[in-house]
């Protein structure tokens, strides 16, 4: 680990492992476990499973949330709250970079700041929670880092279409870059600021969108950029 200790990340995680070892197993790529010799073990299989658990746990609490909306809306919400840029939002905040266990070749070449792996390293930390203390201690941390706040009261935002995985999985269709963001101009006092985004792909002329936010503004932009490239959602 970079500088930072086991002990941190349990702090910031608000739970004790009775088995520690699960949590470092969270936490080591396959490059670092190929390194340990015979017996060491990555994070793939915990992955894997924290995958289904966190699947799980955010669909009980939609259909918990909102009872009375159908099957698409709450899957539409379930997508949006398991994507991998919003996973990676919460890997930042409890920076888990600074955590990883990597072998020297991928320490090199800057596996500490790449994003998938932190997914991934959060992703088996939510199994690893599950095995050492039950369904429980996997759904508070799920519930303090990946759900939003007063989830009844944000179904506008979860239920309204996210142009922004639609467009990354249209140019993924078509092995493309992903679409690039970048505010460029921030208007109106702080308490009501309006953003406006630039979202730029590769060999298209560049999109522009405003909101209130610099997220709801980024969806915006990759609405404009679907409807340039002619794709209807």
């Amino acid at each position: 680990m970079a500088g930072a200790s086991i002990e941190e990340l349990q702090s910031q995680i608000g739970y004790e492992f009775k088995n520690p070892q699960l949590l470092l197993e969270s936490l080591t790529h396959s490059s670092r476990a190929q390194e340990s010799g015979p017996g060491a073990r990555d994070n793939e299989k915990l992955e894997f499973l924290g995958d289904a658990v966190l699947n799980f746990i955010v669909s009980v609490r939609l259909a918990e949330a909102f009872p009375e909306d159908a099957e698409g809306k709450l899957s539409r919400a379930r997508a949006r709250l398991i994507a991998a840029d919003h996973l990676a939002g919460v890997a930042a905040k409890l920076r888990l970079g600074e955590y990883l266990l990597l072998g020297r070749g991928e320490e090199k070449t800057g596996g500490r700041g790449k994003t998938n792996l932190q997914v991934d390293a959060l992703e088996a930390i939510i199994a690893a929670l599950y095995r050492d203390g039950g369904l429980g201690a996997a759904q508070c941390f799920i519930e303090k880092y990946v759900l939003p706040e007063n989830l009844a009261s944000r179904g506008e935002e979860l239920f309204s279409t996210d142009y922004k995985s639609a467009l990354q999985e249209f140019l993924q269709a078509g092995n493309g870059a992903p679409a690039e963001y970048r505010v460029i101009d921030e208007s109106g006092p702080e308490h009501q600021k309006t953003f406006t985004v630039e979202a730029t792909v590769e060999d298209v002329p560049p999109c522009r969108g405003s909101g209130g936010s610099k997220k709801s503004a980024e969806q915006q932009a990759a609405r404009v950029m679907l409807e340039q490239l002619g794709r209807k959602v």
